[in-house]
């Protein structure tokens, strides 16, 4: 199968029909094999229903809904291991998301060997209250990451099968996937100008919550796939040099009273200092080392993303 179509969606029934045709129209014109994937992210008005009537009209259309709404992120992970095509493209179901850019970015994955190509809505029909925000998230998650994409939370991407086999998307990681996808070795992403449609129904299913959480999940992202098998190399190597530098201090200290006898000790602020340094030091290196043993005897330790495998 060529493309798989995930669309994660939640009360969503008013535009659900036009998408599904839009996707059709451009599916058949471009004779590709496909399927499209809508995930219901628990819905509370007719989305299902609509869902169903496409799937007795359409033998590409498969579906799955939850019980209740757990989020964009548990909706793509679902979608995601259901998706059977070469590549996969996602696209939010709101019809701000162009299904004409299906074509290139399907291209660009299996002609350029991309793995990720991520949508750039260079021109956004948002208000300012959302796009402002928008534009410094994108740039601090380029300074953190190191990738270089300008609009990281674009819904309309396209991924090669095996990288969406390979990575685990959950609570509010959706954000960040490309960051995902570079820590699993996926490291050639490229980015598309694409079309941003305004809002046609319904309203936005986004607060401003997203702006205060969304650094929190990069930098939890980013050291889990740094030090996530390691964690001793980052509590230890801070908890140690806390200690060492609280040794000296203390140290120091000491020799002033013993071999010069200049002041007291304790009543130099230094003291507290070199105290304070080495009982968190203490505490970082505990950490580490309880870390350690967790990571050790976890089941995913040894899961790594294999490239090939010849003569096996």
């Amino acid at each position: 199968m060529d493309i798989s179509v995930v669309i994660p969606l939640l009360n969503e029934d008013e535009s659900l029909p036009e998408l599904h045709s839009w996707i059709v129209r451009v599916m058949e014109s471009n004779s590709y094999s496909y399927e499209i994937l809508f995930i219901d992210d628990g819905s509370t008005d007719n989305s299902w229903q609509v869902i169903q009537e496409l799937r007795a009209s359409n033998e590409h259309v498969k579906a799955i809904r939850f019980r209740r709404n757990h989020g964009k992120s548990a909706a793509l992970n679902e979608g995601f291991q259901a998706a059977s095509g070469d590549v996969i493209i996602t696209m939010d179901a709101d019809l701000q998301d162009s299904p004409d850019e299906i074509p290139e970015l399907y291209k660009m994955i299996q002609e350029q060997n991309f793995d990720l190509v991520s949508g750039w809505k260079k021109k956004r029909y948002d208000p300012l209250s959302k796009t402002i925000p928008t534009k410094l998230y994108n740039g601090m998650t380029r300074w953190m990451s190191g990738i270089k994409l300008h609009d990281m939370n674009c819904g309309l991407k396209a991924y090669k099968n095996e990288v969406v086999k390979s990575i685990e998307v959950y609570g509010e990681m959706h954000r960040y996937i490309p960051v995902i996808a570079k820590s699993a070795g996926f490291d050639k992403i490229g980015e598309k100008v694409v079309q941003h449609q305004a809002r046609k129904y319904g309203v936005t299913k986004f607060g401003l919550s997203r702006f205060i959480n969304g650094p929190l999940d990069l930098a939890s992202i980013m050291f889990v796939g740094r030090f996530g098998k390691r964690p001793m190399h980052f509590f230890g190597t801070i908890g140690f040099s806390f200690m060492l530098i609280g040794f000296i201090t203390l140290a120091y200290l000491s020799l002033r009273k013993l071999i010069w006898n200049v002041g007291g000790i304790a009543e130099r602020p230094a003291f507290f200092l070199g105290m304070l340094l080495i009982i968190v030091g203490v505490q970082l290196f505990i950490a580490g080392f309880l870390a350690e043993l967790i990571a050790r005897n976890a089941t995913e330790r040894n899961s790594y993303s294999v490239a090939e495998r010849v003569g096996l």
